[in-house]
């Protein structure tokens, strides 16, 4: 099957540029980013806190069988809705240092839209390790998902 979220990592550069198109409003795809029960539907993790604003900050954590496998934070920089969000992103108890996010929002047609996420690592290496981990897979996963989800909300 095709990945829909199509991932670029450039030779030599600290960056992925990750992008979606998806057959959403740009104001119902935003929203997947902006409201803890959307979000932690498609991502599959619980929100532990989540400021939508400058200066404001989150916390997700997922689970397996009541034990923590994975725990990330950061500090939302930049919150403009339906436009973009700025971040800093660090998975806690992992050898990555913190990453970078800005993530873009932009209309295509009234009943379509497309996520750009550009992530900045520390260094080349870091992100080639992250490609060597089932990041793709796992980000198209969680976007069909978004997609899936939200389209049950088009109707409403």
């Amino acid at each position: 099957m095709e990945q829909k979220t199509k991932i670029s990592a450039e030779d030599d550069k600290q960056e992925i540029i990750i992008t979606r198109e998806f057959d959403l409003p740009l104001e119902l795809l935003f929203k997947a980013y902006e409201e803890v029960d959307l979000f932690e539907q498609w991502m599959g993790t619980k929100v532990l806190k989540l400021e939508n604003k400058k200066h404001g900050a989150y916390a997700f954590e997922t689970s397996h069988d009541g034990t923590v496998v994975f725990r990330a934070n950061g500090t939302i920089h930049e919150f403009v809705p339906n436009e973009k969000i700025t971040r800093t992103f660090e998975m806690e108890d992992s050898p990555f240092p913190v990453q970078l996010e800005y993530l873009t929002f932009e209309p295509y047609t009234d009943a379509s839209s497309k996520l750009t996420i550009q992530i900045i690592f520390k260094s080349v290496a870091f992100r080639d390790q992250l490609l060597k981990m089932p990041f793709a897979q796992g980000i198209n996963t969680a976007h069909n998902r978004l997609q899936e989800i939200l389209n049950t909300q088009k109707q409403d």
